[in-house]
C-alpha cells in the first residue's frame, strides 16, 4: 500500500497508537519508504513489516510496542550496558534507547564483517532495516535447515568470532535469530546485544554457545560447546 491509513494500523493490535502513526509518516515523508505492504512477524516486544520503497525495492521495518512490551526485562538487559548506565527507569525511554541500541549494535556487527541487515534509520520506537531475501523474507534456520549443516555452522562460527573481535555478545543468539540466506547465515535481532565489558557478558556469551551447539547437534552435526569457547 502506498498510502497509510488509520483503518488499515488498527487491524495490528493496537500496534500504531497515534506516536507511531506519526513517526511512520515522517520516515515516508523523509523518502525511507513508501508504505507497509506485510507483516512478517507480531510479537510482544515488537512487530516486524516488509514496507516497498520508491524504487519498487524493500526494506524491514520494525516498530516497538509501546504498551504492551516488557520494559521491565528491558530495564534489567539495558542498565549493565556501559553506554546506556545512565538510563532512568522511564518507560518511553527505555524502549527508545532499546531501539537505538539494536541499531547502534547493527552499525558495529556490520563494521566488524559480521553478516546483518544494514541499519537504515532509527526513529524513537521504529527501526527501519535491510530487507534480507529475494521475493520474499529469507527464513529462520530453525524453518529453513542449512543444506551442509557442517558449512552453514563454521559460517555461523566465523561471524560470532568476528562479533567477539567487535567486542560485542549477541546475547540471544539462536536458530530464531540466525536467517538461512541462500544457505548462508545472517544473525538478526540484536536489541539484547552487549558489549564484552558488560558484567553479564561472559553469561550471555555461554548461553549463544549452547543454543548455537543444541541446534546443530539436533539436526545431526556433533557440536562441542567447550571447543567453541575455545575457538572464540
Amino acid at each position: 500500500m502506498g498510502k497509510i491509513t488509520r483503518e488499515k494500523y488498527k487491524t495490528y493490535e493496537n500496534v500504531f497508537d497515534e506516536f507511531t502513526y506519526r513517526n511512520l509518516h515522517k520516515l515516508i515523508t523523509q523518502g525511507y519508504f513508501e508504505g507497509l505492504i506485510g507483516q512478517i512477524e507480531l510479537g510482544k516486544e515488537a512487530n516486524v513489516f516488509t514496507a516497498q520503497t520508491k524504487d519498487g525495492g524493500l526494506v524491514i521495518v520494525k516498530i516497538y510496542r509501546l504498551e504492551t512490551c516488557d520494559f521491565g526485562k528491558m530495564y534489567s538487559y539495558i542498565k549493565p550496558d556501559p553506554r546506556y548506565n545512565n538510563i532512568k527507569k522511564n518507560k518511553r525511554a527505555i524502549i527508545f534507547s532499546w531501539a537505538q541500541r539494536e541499531y547502534r549494535n547493527l552499525l558495529k556487527a556490520r563494521e566488524g564483517g559480521v553478516s546483518v541487515p544494514k541499519p537504515i534509520n532509527c526513529l524513537h520506537n521504529i527501526l527501519v532495516m535491510e530487507f534480507i531475501g529475494e521475493n520474499s523474507a529469507a527464513p529462520m534456520v530453525k524453518d529453513h535447515h542449512p543444506k551442509n549443516p557442517k558449512k552453514f555452522f563454521d559460517a555461523v562460527l566465523d561471524n560470532m568470532k568476528k562479533l567477539n573481535k567487535a567486542k560485542l555478545v549477541h546475547a540471544d543468539l539462536s536458530c530464531f535469530n540466525i536467517l538461512n540466506h541462500n544457505e548462508k547465515p545472517v544473525f538478526i535481532d540484536f536489541s539484547q546485544s552487549t558489549p564484552t565489558e558488560n558484567p553479564h557478558a561472559q553469561e550471555f556469551l555461554q548461553r549463544d554457545v549452547k543454543n548455537i551447539a543444541n541446534f546443530f547437534n539436533k539436526i545431526g552435526l556433533k557440536v562441542d560447546k567447550e571447543k567453541i569457547i575455545q575457538k572464540l
